[in-house]
């Protein structure tokens, strides 16, 4: 399964993970150091949930800290896909509600994790053109460069995954 593109004109983000509502993290597997160097952001039990896209052996999060994996491509999702995203939007939801810590996680950190905390922000009665500032505003310009996830935002995942459903 193709797991991300590869886009070599994306720089890394220049923190592991950032904050985008109280409780909610957006953050991936690499980061770029104040060195410029690039450097592996391993989650050890700064979260109660770690929910992720693009799973990769060494990142943590370390024993006992509840960890969803949900591997989706940065790219086209067939509705099976699109509906785990869903799903992982109502576990950080959830979550949240309980008053824990929630990193939803991909690559970068930009396109998928985007996805799912977009989604559960929109969930959480946002307007999708809203949580996507609100991600880019917070985890950077690149957040959600993927435009066809945009697109999936703005007609909503619920009809995105009907239609690609009707394309499979």
């Amino acid at each position: 399964m193709r797991t991300r593109r590869m886009q070599p004109d994306v720089p890394a983000p220049d923190s592991p993970w950032s904050e985008i509502v109280p409780g909610l993290w957006m953050g991936g597997h690499q980061f770029a150091a104040r060195s410029g160097a690039l450097e592996f952001a391993v989650v050890r039990d700064e979260f109660d949930l770690v929910l992720t896209l693009l799973r990769l052996p060494g990142h943590g999060p370390d024993q006992g800290v509840e960890h969803h994996v949900w591997p989706i491509p940065d790219g086209p999702l067939d509705g099976t896909e699109i509906a785990g995203v869903m799903r992982l939007a109502q576990a950080a939801d959830d979550a949240l509600e309980d008053g824990r810590r929630v990193l939803v996680r991909c690559y970068h950190g930009y396109n998928r994790s985007g996805l799912v905390i977009a989604h559960a922000l929109v969930r959480a009665g946002h307007s999708a053109d809203d949580a996507i500032g609100m991600i880019r505003a917070r985890r950077g310009p690149w957040a959600l460069h993927n435009e066809l996830f945009v697109d999936y935002l703005r007609a909503g995942l619920d009809t995105a995954r009907l239609l690609e459903e009707l394309t499979e």
